[in-house]
Parts: structure tokens; C-alpha cells; sequence
């Protein structure tokens, strides 16, 4: 949510299509963890406004990012990758955590997604002269997270999302 909510702020704040994209496919991925919440009778967290949240944490993190992010476009664009780092972090740790098998699809179709925004975002900042920095995960880790062809990544992970269509690289981005 906090990445849906904040790549929603970001496209009305630049109006660049790749934010709108990837929050539709973040919007998604809520579906597909709400979804697991229901299943295993955990109560959603989650509040109903954008920019609102239950966690005081992630009510601050989205102030912050967002306030970065609108500082210029490139700034948007750093943020939006910073926030898809913190997500695969996040789901390698869950990956590892847990034993069940359904959880684990999901988070794997996450981790894919991530990774595909991930390789968007910084895409997009190479294309207008920007190299991006991990802050979260290692350089070499995330050289091979960005260095993975469409057809590599297609090996990895199954997921009922097609390849490309929410990496914010398609013919409106």
C-alpha cells in the first residue's frame, strides 16, 4: 500500500506514466496479500485513504518519500526505486522466514514485480543521464537484479501478471 500510495502521489505530482503504471500493478499486489489475509482469517491492516496508515512508521516513511519525490523527477524516480528495494529486502527476509507453500508463491509473484519495477525506475533515470545507488540492498545484488534479461527473469517466477506490463517500460511510459 505504502508504494501504491506514494507512486500515486508522485504521477499527480509529475504526471509521468511510469508512476501511474507501477501503482495499478502495486494495486495488484495488494489484491494478491489481502487475498492471503482472507484466506488464513487475518485482519487487513491496511486504512482506505491514500497516504493513510495504520503504522505510524509507514505514515511518516510516506511523508518523507513523498516529499522527496516531488522535489524534481529524478528525485521521484530514486524514490521509486528506493521503495522497491526496501520491498525485495523485505520479501528475500519473509522468503526465508516462512514454510508454506502458498505464502511463498505469493511473495515470490511479489519479489518478481519488484524486481521488474526496480529494473523500470532505473531504467528510466539511465535514460536521462542518472545512475542509481543501492541504499538497501548490496551492489552486487542489485547489478544482478538489473542486469537480468526479460527472458532470464521469465525462468524464475510464475506469476498471472504478462511480462512487461507493469515495469512501466511499455509504449506509454
Amino acid at each position: 500500500k505504502l508504494a501504491r500510495d506514494v507512486y500515486k502521489k508522485l504521477y499527480e505530482v509529475h504526471n509521468m506514466v511510469i508512476f501511474n503504471n507501477i501503482s495499478k500493478s502495486e494495486n495488484a499486489h495488494t489484491s494478491a496479500v489481502l487475498h492471503l489475509l482472507n484466506g488464513y482469517g487475518i485482519e487487513d491492516p491496511a486504512l482506505e485513504g491514500d497516504g493513510e496508515f495504520s503504522n505510524p512508521a509507514f505514515a511518516s516513511l510516506y511523508k518523507e518519500l513523498t516529499e522527496k519525490g516531488s522535489e524534481s523527477l529524478d528525485e521521484a524516480l530514486k524514490v521509486g526505486a528506493f521503495i522497491e528495494e526496501y520491498d525485495i529486502a523485505d520479501l528475500w527476509r519473509l522468503l526465508d522466514e516462512t514454510q508454506n507453500e502458498n505464502i511463498k508463491r505469493v511473495y515470490g509473484n511479489l519479489l518478481r514485480g519488484s524486481n521488474f519495477h526496480l529494473r523500470a525506475f532505473t531504467n528510466v533515470l539511465k535514460l536521462r543521464g542518472v545512475t542509481y545507488e543501492p541504499t538497501i540492498i548490496t551492489q552486487e545484488e542489485y547489478d544482478g537484479i538489473v542486469n537480468v534479461s526479460e527472458d532470464e527473469d521469465e525462468e524464475t517466477e510464475t506469476t498471472t501478471t504478462p511480462p512487461g506490463t507493469c515495469d512501466g517500460t511499455g509504449p506509454n511510459a
